[in-house]
C-alpha cells in the first residue's frame, strides 16, 4: 500500500511527463498551424513550459528526481496540415487535463488548488481549439483510456 505522499509524487511525475509531451506536441502544432492561430499555439506552448518547470520543482521538493523528457514522442495521428494541428492541440490539452485530474485527487492543500487550476486551464484551451467543451474535462476523455495517466508515448 502506498502512502499519500507516494501517490502525490507519482501523480506529480505523471503530470510532469504529460507536460513534457505537450511541449513537444506544441512544437509540431506550431510548425503546421495557420498564421491566424499561431499566437494561440505559442501561448499554450509557453503555458506548458512554465507548468513543466513548476512541476519539476515540486517533484524535487518532495525528494523525487523529476522525470526527464523523451527525445521524441509518438503522435496520436499524422499532422500533415493546420486542421490536424488543431486536433492535436485539443488532444494534448485533453491528455494534460486527464493527468491534472489525477493530481487533484492525489494532492492536498495548495498543490491541489494548483492542479485544479491547471485542469481548468487545459480544459479551456481544449475548448478553444475544439470550438466546444466536454461535460467533465479530464474525466470523460479518459473513460476508455484504461490507464491512470494518458500521456503521449515516447
Amino acid at each position: 500500500m502506498s502512502t499519500a505522499a507516494e501517490r502525490e509524487l507519482r501523480a506529480l511525475q505523471a503530470a510532469l511527463a504529460a507536460e513534457h509531451a505537450a511541449v513537444y506536441g506544441y512544437g509540431v502544432v506550431g510548425g503546421k498551424i495557420h498564421e491566424e492561430r499561431r499566437a494561440q499555439a505559442r501561448s499554450a506552448y509557453d503555458a506548458h513550459r512554465a507548468r513543466r518547470d513548476t512541476l519539476a520543482r515540486q517533484v524535487a521538493d518532495l525528494g523525487g528526481t523529476p522525470v526527464a523528457s523523451a527525445a521524441g514522442y509518438a503522435l496520436p495521428f499524422p499532422v500533415p496540415d493546420s486542421a490536424a494541428a488543431v486536433r492535436l492541440a485539443a488532444e494534448l490539452e485533453d491528455r494534460v487535463a486527464g493527468v491534472c485530474s489525477d493530481l487533484v485527487r492525489a494532492a492536498t492543500g495548495r498543490r491541489r488548488q494548483e492542479a485544479a487550476g491547471a485542469l481548468r486551464e487545459a480544459a479551456v484551451r481544449a475548448a478553444r481549439w475544439r470550438g466546444g467543451s466536454v461535460a467533465f474535462p479530464g474525466l470523460a476523455e479518459r473513460a476508455g483510456a484504461g490507464s491512470p495517466s494518458a500521456t503521449a508515448t515516447p
